[in-house]
């Protein structure tokens, strides 16, 4: 029909002398105006293409959409002409004028402004572009035009600036100063004061030369006013522009796959993070139907008999299915999304975007986190690309797990970054136990350790002693000034606030090969008590078995982290479930805090060896090292350093000067006490040298029989 209509008007044009012609002429013409030939041309167009396709109601729903924004922009642009030209015969035709009545009642100008934007929403709805490129078109024109117009108005001032007339006395030539920081003087009373240095350059985002040291004074006190590092000695990562069309057809992709075997679902969220995409997908319903029928056994109507949810097991269970259709490396199936009535397919990104640090340290979740804690620390983030933040205060131990290359190390800097970028070494202490000998050289001579790095397995136990005395320590000072934790006592110290140590054990695996038990029972011991007293343990492993993973280690580090692992028995190991095993790596980690049940899928935070340079060439150049124990000190320190003697020691020496034989089992049966104090009361004569391994006692003042003389024949 449309075709018929559009040969009889290109007749009509082509023989205006006929009456016929003449006589449709004016009405198409008086019709559609100066868009008469834009409607013959769409008459054509339309009419053939449904001529070959021969179109149906179902093929016909698709287009319904942009075929009536066109027509709808076809009116608003035949409006547009009656307005401009309002004769008859002429502008936008009889439509137009009657399109343009309705809008009479805001005067041309109105009229005309407001159809034009009509016009132009009807176009864009029809073809469905989304409202975000919408906006961001809108931005960009809007920003264009403003820089045009601010580079009109200032290129009239440049060309009026002409050459200075001769009469004019001849400019000196001043040599520029060059933008350095300023220092000012000291005033004469303070003589414990520090040159202030004093920035005079307005731009805040200047990076400040790393071979001038940091400002540092002295208060009233006469402590140290340290200042933290600038934000700028980050680097600022960019982030990727989603896909929008590859994303919706993956989209479709898992609706299509879902419903081939036979599962209804709708994908109802998308959220896309740096390394995977999330799509929140609905169950349907299983519908059951009953087709009732009349005598001659012709359906009548469809009655539905039950409805019921579509199981999330059927859904998990095509996961092979889905990463097949989707040509996906891996995927992972979340079901369902805590606190959401969704179940999340995570599938992973094309290209991975890099999670610089700086970008969640500038993030509002970290900056309210750092103003309650001063053990902040930048995670990463997540499948929605929301910034994640932990507090080691409140974890208060972690347990990071990860094969090799997976990004665990990475992490571990990350986070020594991040406590390095606002903590003082008034504030905290960092412990780092490096086997590896490579992973913590870089933080060597910062004032924050509070021992050198310790490399040598044979000092590890040692040092680890060294804290669980120290934290002894702490609690007799929290005992005596009547304080419950670390924050209540600095509030109140005895002689100065204590600091905050934390203990970053780079590989736990080589430690439990060297000494398996003492390292086992030091940090299980440490993991227990030290919380309160602001010890707080960070262990690394890229062996998670259940031998150096132990049931004891496991259950005093609720708090873990785990990179991608090669076996789902090492995922259960470390998370007691599975899931590490289809990550990604290079930074894909799942993070289970301690007041979670359920693992958060993250992108970890990255910092690179430039900008950790920065930072410990600032922090040197405040301060050197400034170690509590020094290597010396650590090499000569012995178990019993700073323990008094057991109170049972003198009943012990009385029982073995009235026995000429001695052995744990006596001391338990005379004292009443349990076998490990009755061998360390042994070790103790041992040292006394009333006692010796093969049970005879030694008598005060005799040689022991152990070290006498073989008697000469």
């Amino acid at each position: 029909m449309l075709v018929i209509l559009a040969v009889i008007t290109l007749f009509a044009l082509l023989t205006p002398d006929e009456s016929f012609s003449a006589w449709w002429q004016g009405i198409f013409w008086n019709l559609f105006g100066w868009a008469s030939l834009l409607a013959l041309l769409s008459l054509l167009v339309g009419g053939f293409l449904l001529a070959m396709a021969t179109p149906s109601a179902a093929r016909l729903k698709p287009h319904r959409q942009p075929i009536t924004g066109m027509v709808l922009a076809f009116l608003a642009l035949m409006a547009l002409l009656s307005i401009v030209s309002p004769q008859t015969g002429s502008g936008g035709g009889l439509l137009g004028k009657g399109v343009g009545w309705a809008f009479s009642p805001l005067g041309n100008q109105g009229a005309f402004f407001l159809i034009f934007l009509l016009g132009i929403a009807a176009m864009l709805w029809g073809f469905k572009v989304p409202p975000r490129i919408i906006a961001q078109g809108a931005l960009s024109a809007y920003g264009g035009i403003r820089a045009l117009s601010q580079r009109r108005k200032a290129t009239p001032l440049i060309q009026e600036l002409p050459n200075p007339p001769r009469r004019l006395p001849r400019p000196v030539e001043i040599e520029p100063v060059p933008d350095i920081p300023m220092i000012t003087a000291v005033e004469e009373e303070d003589p414990n004061a520090v040159n202030i240095i004093r920035e005079e350059s307005a731009a805040i985002s200047a990076r400040p030369s790393l071979e001038q040291p940091a400002p540092l004074r002295r208060t009233e006190t006469g402590t140290l006013e340290w200042q933290l590092p600038p934000i700028d000695l980050l680097d600022s990562s960019a982030s990727l522009e989603p896909n929008e069309r590859e994303i919706r057809k993956k989209a479709q992709l898992i609706e299509e796959t879902l419903a081939s075997f036979g599962v209804p679902a709708k994908v109802t969220e998308i959220s896309q993070g740096p390394a995977v995409t999330q799509f929140g997908v609905e169950p349907g319903f299983d519908v059951k139907t009953k087709e009732v029928k009349d005598k001659e056994k012709r359906v009548i109507r469809v009655d539905e008999v039950s409805r019921t949810r579509v199981k999330i097991a059927r859904i998990t269970s095509l996961a092979n299915d889905l990463a097949l259709a989707l040509s996906a490396q891996s995927l992972r199936i979340q079901a369902p999304v805590p606190g959401r009535s969704i179940v999340g397919i995570e599938v992973p990104n094309t290209s991975i975007s890099l999670v610089g640090v700086r970008g969640v340290m500038e993030s509002v979740p970290f900056q309210r986190m750092v103003a309650k804690s001063k053990l902040a620390m930048a995670l990463g983030r997540g499948v929605d690309g929301e910034a994640i933040s932990g507090d080691l205060a409140k974890m208060p131990h972690l347990l990071i797990a990860g094969a090799t290359g997976s990004g665990k190390s990475v992490c571990l800097n990350s986070l020594i970054a991040c406590l390095l970028m606002h903590t003082t070494p008034e504030d905290l202490r960092l412990l780092l136990v490096d086997p590896k000998r490579v992973e913590m050289a870089p933080f060597r001579g910062i004032p924050h350790l509070w021992t050198p790095v310790v490399m040598e397995v044979e000092e590890v136990t040692r040092v680890l002693k060294m804290v669980t005395h120290e934290m002894d320590e702490r609690y007799k000072k929290f005992a005596h000034a009547g304080a419950r934790n670390l924050e209540a006592y600095n509030k109140r110290p005895l002689d100065k606030p204590l600091p905050y140590l934390v203990v970053i054990i780079d590989e736990l695996a080589d430690l439990m090969m060297a000494a398996a038990e003492e390292v086992e029972r030091t940090i299980c011991r440490l993991a227990q008590l030290a919380r309160a007293t602001g010890i707080h343990l960070i262990v690394a492993t890229q062996r998670p078995s259940v031998d150096v993973v132990t049931g004891l280690i496991k259950a005093n580090f609720p708090t873990r982290i785990s990179f991608a692992v090669t076996s789902q028995v090492d995922s259960r190991t470390i998370l007691d479930m599975g899931g590490a095993e289809k990550l990604l790596g290079r930074g894909d980690m799942l993070y289970m805090s301690s007041d979670s049940s359920r693992p958060v899928r993250l992108q970890g935070s990255y910092v690179s060896d430039a900008e950790l340079e920065r930072i410990v060439t600032f922090w040197k150049g405040i301060k050197g090292p400034q170690y509590v124990w020094e290597r010396n000190q650590i090499a000569s320190w012995s178990d019993d350093s700073g323990v008094t003697d057991d109170p049972l020691l003198e009943a012990a020496r009385k029982i073995a000067q009235d026995n000429t034989r001695l052995s744990a089992s006596l001391l338990q049966r005379r004292l009443h006490i349990g076998y490990p104090r009755a061998a360390q009361l042994l070790e103790l004569l041992e040292k006394d040298g009333m006692y010796h391994q093969d049970g005879a006692r030694q008598p005060a003042g005799d040689t022991p029989p152990w070290e006498e003389e073989p008697a000469e024949e």
